[in-house]
């Protein structure tokens, strides 16, 4: 089966109320929550969601490093998007950056975001398995 990729993968974040303080602005930990999203919606955008890589290779993709640079902030009711590109590919690892943007474009956060495959017992690290590794070669933003 051929597999369109969306990528950059954009996914659509509305901020609630549970996702800020008293005063209306996103707390630093819900750009962390938005950002999961993100890689996760993008992985079911190409058909390869992370439960298919638990049933079939009994392996899955672990955050080994996270660094966000909080940019302006998100306010109640703001429209975002989650922007996921993926940066480098090498045997067991994938690094991403995903950007916490306004419609507009004006960033809001820069993430960037390092996983590892593991094996889901003993989470020990294992080569990512065919068909993700192809789908993330692709993806690969140039440079």
């Amino acid at each position: 089966m051929t597999r369109q990729f969306p990528w950059p993968h954009r996914w659509p974040i509305r901020v609630y109320f549970e996702d800020t303080d008293a005063g209306g602005i996103a707390y630093h930990a819900s750009y962390v929550r938005w950002a999961e999203r993100g890689r996760t919606e993008s992985l079911r955008a190409i058909d390869l969601p992370h439960q298919l890589m638990i049933q079939r290779h009994a392996s899955l993709l672990v955050v080994r490093r996270l660094e966000v640079e909080y940019v302006a902030p998100a306010r109640l009711d703001d429209y975002l998007l989650v922007e996921t590109r993926i940066r480098r590919l090498r045997g067991a690892s994938l690094d991403l950056d995903q950007d916490v943007v306004e419609e507009g474009g004006a960033v809001k956060a820069r993430l960037k975001v390092g996983l590892v495959c593991v094996q889901a017992e003993g989470m020990r690290p294992v080569a990512i398995p065919e068909p993700w590794r192809t789908a993330f070669a692709e993806a690969l933003e140039p440079g």
